[in-house]
């Protein structure tokens, strides 16, 4: 389904010096809206230090958003490890005419975000918890 939501150009700029943390790309997360119903733009973002808690407090809990995180973590076999996150808020709270754009628009921000291979659906906060959801997801592509 396409909605016709395209995403603002720094999007897919910024989003290649995310991958590589260059300087002045050093964040810990980026949180992605929909404004007037056609372009996604960069909302917020988090400084380096931020943590995955920061990250869940950035998302509103009665509207729909799109996150990327820089994740670290300790593999199977206990090396540190950091993958690159994409994540669909869509709480069950939100309006239904916002949920169906986001759902809608998903594609034209994973184009935007390319080479991101973890992509997750969250919508309510217990599907935000680390340890029980997304630790899991990130351990089978470590």
């Amino acid at each position: 389904m396409s909605t016709g939501v395209v995403c603002a150009d720094d999007v897919a700029t910024t989003f290649e010096g995310f991958k590589i943390q260059a300087e002045g790309f050093k964040y810990r997360y980026y949180i992605y809206k929909i404004v007037d119903k056609k372009t996604i733009m960069i909302e917020k973002h988090g400084e380096r230090s931020a943590t995955y808690e920061n990250f869940c407090e950035d998302m509103p809990d009665d509207d729909c958003r799109y996150g990327l995180i820089d994740l670290e973590f300790n593999s199977k076999d206990g090396r540190p490890t950091s993958k690159l996150v994409f994540i669909t808020w869509n709480p069950d709270t939100a309006s239904i005419r916002n949920k169906m754009l986001y759902s809608g628009s998903k594609e034209s921000i994973k184009a935007a975000l390319n080479g991101v291979g973890i992509h997750i659906n969250c919508t309510d906060r217990s599907e935000l918890d680390f340890e029980s959801t997304i630790l899991p997801t990130l351990l089978k592509f470590a």
